[in-house]
């Protein structure tokens, strides 16, 4: 799915209003709908609903939606920050077909609200460019510190789409405990630094143009199914180990050698024909006992990755999980970037290398794979002053040295060669555990192996990882899940996709 910049939002709204057609009322009806629907299968009507409606068309959507509250029987009091004349000509259109509510022009009018009152925050829409100030931060402050479930419509008020809002006090930007927002998401919705203000957001088909979407020209998308099981390749009948390729993972180290079993069982598990994993002496028995179903070569070294192996032969090369950043390991990997042809995905210590190394980063192929966490991110590419500003350096990154980069994260962000973004949606925080990293690079260097593009092994690794953990939290929770569930629940992850699960 499309993620649209706010003028293009503006642009998709004005579009289907003229080519449905369909009145600016009316759309706001359909919009208004959507939210109610959505409210009145999760709120009880036992407790007291407060509305806050601004003057543009967001307060229209707020006035519509308390007028369908009142309607179907629930506690409503529903507040003003303008009067009739300041108002937007639907928002004007819904003032008047609610009958009872107070304008709110001082903080004397401020209303009280207990823990028990749920808030609807309909005061800013999505066009937001400058931070709240006056009365309406005020009222703001007050829905804050009120300890009331807030329920935020299409954007909590306060928050910029587009930009980042970290500059912004956070006591001037509301902090909803869900957002009802209106189908394309926005961008702000999938950085770290909103959360705090989002919540957990729900994401609203209006009826907006599907002719406007398919024809915008953006650069960011949010990952759903529907967009991943077309990448799927279906097995033919007299398919053989061969036609599914051979990959080869360089991983563990002595202490280590965890990371090294997790990403080779996650390669199999993903589909890899034949598997290779490249260990130090010491552990082979390790890996040929806990997964006898990977290759090993090895090592001349007994504790580290120290000798660059013979790469003909193999379809896909990851490297990193465990493998140390000594002397001897580091040489070994400039002496295999430069020798490569084909493709490296880069994960962990390969990544910590390259960044105390960054003038090798000139020798790594074209279309290569970098899955660093955001420590990781930083020591390769550098700091940032806000998520904004550290996706344009992921991007920038990914244009210069014309690779892939897999920002590790709630909602993990890929950006490729041409500029592109795309945030996953599947994943859950109980996969913020040891080794659930190296099972996402044995995923993806699996796919690869199989003949996927690298933007592909990303797409479909990152969602098939993230899906395999939302499985495996369904039987075991957020704080016993561990990265051998993730890889347990793959198979259940590409049922999915195919439909047979």
């Amino acid at each position: 799915m499309k993620i649209l910049p706010v003028p293009l939002i503006r642009q998709a709204d004005a579009f289907t209003i003229a080519d449905e057609p369909i009145s600016d009322i009316d759309l706001m009806e359909r919009a208004s709908k959507a939210c109610f629907n959505w409210l009145q299968e999760h709120i009880s009507k036992d407790r007291k609903i407060n509305v806050f409606c601004g003057s543009g068309n967001n307060g229209g959507d707020g006035l519509a939606i308390a007028r369908m509250l009142l309607d179907s029987g629930f506690r409503v009091a529903v507040f003003t920050l303008s009067g009739l004349e300041k108002m937007s000509e639907s928002c004007k259109i819904n003032f008047n077909r609610i009958q009872d509510f107070k304008i709110l022009l001082d903080h004397k009018d401020l209303p009280a609200i207990t823990t028990e009152d749920i808030i609807i925050d309909a005061i800013f829409g999505n066009g937001l460019t400058r931070q709240a100030d006056g009365f309406i931060a005020t009222v703001i402050h007050h829905i804050n510190i009120s300890g009331a479930l807030v329920v935020s419509i299409d954007v909590p008020s306060g928050l910029f789409c587009d930009t980042t809002t970290q500059t912004t006090p956070a006591h001037l930007v509301i902090h909803a405990d869900y957002t009802l927002t209106f189908a394309p998401p926005k961008l702000a919705f999938f950085f770290p630094e909103n959360d705090i203000f989002v919540g957990n957001w729900q994401l609203l088909d209006i009826g907006l143009s599907r002719h406007f979407i398919d024809s915008a020209k953006v650069q960011n998308f949010m990952l759903q199914a529907c967009d991943i099981t077309p990448l799927l390749k279906k097995r033919n009948k007299f398919a053989h180990k061969g036609t599914f390729g051979h990959a080869l993972i360089i991983a563990g180290s002595t202490g280590k050698m965890g990371a090294a079993v997790l990403s080779a069982r996650a390669c199999m598990h993903a589909g890899a024909g034949l598997l290779t994993v490249l260990i130090p002496r010491s552990g082979v028995p390790i890996l040929q006992t806990a997964f006898p179903e990977a290759m090993a070569t090895i090592d001349p070294n007994e504790d580290c990755f120290s000798e660059a192996p013979e790469l003909s032969g193999y379809s896909a090369i990851a490297v990193g999980p465990g493998i140390g950043t000594s002397v001897e390991t580091a040489t070994a990997l400039k002496i295999m970037i430069q020798h490569a042809k084909i493709p490296f995905l880069f994960d962990a210590d390969a990544i910590n290398i390259l960044a105390d190394n960054k003038t090798w980063l000139g020798f790594v192929p074209k279309g290569s794979i970098f899955t660093p966490h955001p420590k990781e991110f930083e020591r390769l590419i550098g700091t940032s002053s806000n998520n904004f500003d550290r996706n344009r350096m992921q991007r920038d990154f990914s244009f210069r040295y014309q690779c892939y980069v897999v920002l590790k994260g709630a909602h993990t962000s890929i950006t490729t060669p041409d500029g592109n973004c795309y945030f996953n949606t599947t994943g859950n925080p109980g996969m913020a555990t040891g080794g659930s990293g190296d099972v996402l690079t044995g995923i993806i260097a699996g796919l690869l192996s199989q003949g996927y593009t690298s933007l592909e092994s990303c797409l479909l690794g990152v969602y098939l990882h993230g899906l395999a953990g939302d499985l495996a939290l369904e039987e075991q929770g957020y704080e016993a899940l561990t990265a051998t569930d993730i890889i347990l629940n793959l198979g259940k992850s590409f049922q999915s996709l195919y439909g047979k699960f």
